[in-house]
């Protein structure tokens, strides 16, 4: 049965931050807000939650679960390497709303969905958001509604869409304008913005120093 803790009060706070943990450790689904929208998540290294994340958002392997951080050192261990222009993108806007899309490191025992060698990593700026990546280490996390519907901006508006198959809610209060973060692919030649979200693509030009493309 699920369970919904209320992060404006310090108590229950405490008390959802410790079994959102354990649940993500055990392989079961949480949803956490963050400065975009709601997300769906569970530890990135559980191939078993990362499966049961895709059923319960009713999507396929084809749409891979991107991957939040809960530091900026965390980058490193993930990634094969760290361009120039990550780095710059990341003293930019991170914790915030951009993420980079980076060829991941070869030796990681994960499973996110049909990468093509890739992930697509983020450091959010929320405080219950890094609280509990601090305590789980990086997660796998996508937006918290069933595919084709939109992405929830509030606890209860996740829970009306995915019910029972989250473990623990943590209900931060609305996050506003529902935005989603932007998409900076750095795995090929040039920059290129496949999604544009709260980080402007005419705003990653400017700290890169160059043009940035648009996905068709």
């Amino acid at each position: 049965m699920s369970t919904v803790y209320d992060c404006a009060d310090q108590e229950s706070r405490t008390k959802g931050l410790a079994a959102a943990t354990a649940a993500a450790r055990s392989g079961q689904l949480v949803v956490l807000p963050t400065d975009t929208v709601y997300g769906i998540g569970c530890e990135a290294f559980s191939a078993g939650g990362v499966r049961a994340l895709l059923r319960a958002k009713q999507r396929g392997r084809d749409m891979p679960v991107g991957v939040l951080v809960g530091s900026l050192s965390t980058l490193d261990g993930l990634v094969q390497s760290v361009p120039d222009q990550a780095r710059t993108l990341v003293e930019a806007f991170w914790p915030g709303d951009l993420s980079l899309v980076l060829p991941h490191a070869p030796s990681l025992a994960w499973d996110l969905g049909t990468t093509k060698g890739t992930v697509m990593l983020r450091m959010p700026l929320h405080p219950v958001a890094l609280e509990l990546l601090g305590a789980v280490g990086p997660m796998a996390v996508s937006s918290a509604n069933t595919s084709g519907k939109p992405p929830a901006a509030t606890a209860e508006e996740a829970r009306e869409q995915l019910g029972e198959s989250v473990s623990v809610y943590l209900d931060g209060g609305p996050c506003g304008d529902p935005v989603p973060s932007s998409i900076v692919d750095l795995t090929g030649d040039e920059p290129l913005m496949l999604r544009e979200g709260a980080v402007t693509t005419e705003e990653v030009s400017e700290a890169l120093g160059t043009s940035v493309g648009k996905a068709d």
